[in-house]
């Protein structure tokens, strides 16, 4: 897999280094009590696509083979598409489309992620049963009710902040969205210059469909190599992980 780097416009707080510490032991523990625990696991997360090349989600920036030393203005109101997506060994789930009925990307919610969650993911998790659930600590992700709902798809098997299995705030190398999928579509949504919103999604549904099973294995069992690293690192960063000069 191509090492695509992540750019965060903050760096770790001193309270996030026992954190991710914390996650990466308990991950691989996890792992070891469950051989399936990696390929039962959905690592789900949202990204930004713009029309003109940026592909971004709060104070992260994605970056796929091209030199991200390079300086682009960005338009004070871009043009984008909003998607979820989850990543499992087997398939990609999605993608979902935070949009209204014009196709304008809208904010998400904590009440439109639980819609996203009952009427999209809901429903393809029938022949799922035992999955985990991996989300990042989005406010929309964590309200109240939106933990409720998950907890009654999911039981216990949750990793996601306000949960038992608590995931490390501001650590998009350890997830695969943010470590591999993003800059993996920045590389090939883009390629043939797409010049609406339109295009940019048939483009990314495209990407998913031609994804093939064995590198979705690889990228999920490098999740676990990551969490592997992290712990080396005593919860430091990746090598892939990069800072805003």
């Amino acid at each position: 897999m191509y090492p695509y780097k992540v750019q965060l416009v903050q760096s770790l707080k001193p309270a996030d280094f026992q954190k991710r510490l914390n996650y990466a032991v308990r991950f691989q523990r996890t792992a070891r009590n469950d051989n399936e625990f990696i390929h039962k696991l959905i690592m789900g997360d949202e990204a930004h696509f713009h029309l003109n090349g940026h592909v971004n989600k709060q104070n992260t920036r994605f970056w796929g083979s091209e030199n991200p030393r390079q300086v682009h203005a960005s338009p004070l109101h871009p043009v984008k598409v909003t998607t979820w997506c989850g990543v499992t060994s087997e398939r990609v789930i999605g993608p979902f489309f935070f949009e209204d009925e014009n196709e304008n990307a809208v904010t998400v919610t904590a009440e439109k992620y639980r819609d996203m969650l009952v009427n999209f993911v809901q429903p393809q998790l029938v022949n799922m049963a035992g999955y985990w659930w991996q989300q990042d600590g989005a406010t929309a992700h964590t309200a109240r009710a939106t933990m409720q709902l998950l907890t009654a798809m999911f039981q216990d098997r949750i990793i996601s902040l306000n949960s038992d299995f608590e995931w490390p705030p501001r650590s998009p190398d350890l997830t695969a969205p943010d470590f591999w999928l993003w800059g993996y579509f920045k590389d090939k949504v883009y390629a043939n210059k797409p010049r609406t919103i339109q295009e940019i999604k048939a483009n990314i549904r495209q990407e998913i469909l031609s994804l093939q099973p064995q590198m979705l294995r690889s990228v999920m069992e490098n999740s676990l190599e990551r969490a592997r690293l992290c712990e080396d690192e005593n919860g430091g960063y990746l090598r892939d992980i990069i800072f805003r000069d």
